[in-house]
């Protein structure tokens, strides 16, 4: 099991040729799912608010969850890279 300490590895995107490309193309899909959760947002109101008024519980809570889906949603995509730099930050200290 001694190998198992010689093992190593160092993350550098500038030696992997096209990362810039892939790096936008991963902004990208943030900016649509972060739309996404916009759309669904406005959606889950309006829902929401039709369902109060007229007295339909069932489509007032659909509503209702789905704003809280779309704010959640929106909060995970915006802390992702936070978390996984905190993580495998994280892990980097474990011996």
């Amino acid at each position: 099991m001694s190998w198992l300490s010689v093992v190593s590895f160092n993350p550098n995107p500038g030696a992997l040729p096209g990362f810039g490309t892939f790096q936008s193309l991963v902004d990208a899909v943030a900016a649509f799912a972060l739309l996404g959760c916009l759309v669904a947002a406005i959606i889950g109101g309006v829902a929401w608010a039709f369902g109060a008024s007229s007295s339909n519980p069932a489509a007032a809570s659909k509503g209702q969850k789905t704003v809280v889906g779309a704010v959640l949603g929106a909060v995970v995509i915006g802390a992702s890279a936070l978390l996984i730099n905190f993580f495998y930050n994280t892990g980097q200290t474990l011996h």
